[in-house]
């Protein structure tokens, strides 16, 4: 008896929690994060090396 009353009372405060946590207005209201002003990884443009090397004569 006590098991099961110890199961259903730590799910029903789980649900509870989770219940109440997603009814909050404030998870879904985080602003984007700004631009970056240099990409960083694969996304950063190099300038393309010319075809004629400075050695080249």
């Amino acid at each position: 008896m006590i098991d099961n009353l110890s199961i259903l009372l730590s799910h029903g405060l789980l649900l509870l929690a989770f219940w109440l946590l997603t009814r909050r207005d404030d998870l879904d209201s985080e602003p984007p994060p700004p631009p970056d002003a240099e990409p960083q990884g694969f996304a950063v443009r190099r300038p393309h090396a010319s075809k004629e090397q400075p050695g080249d004569a």
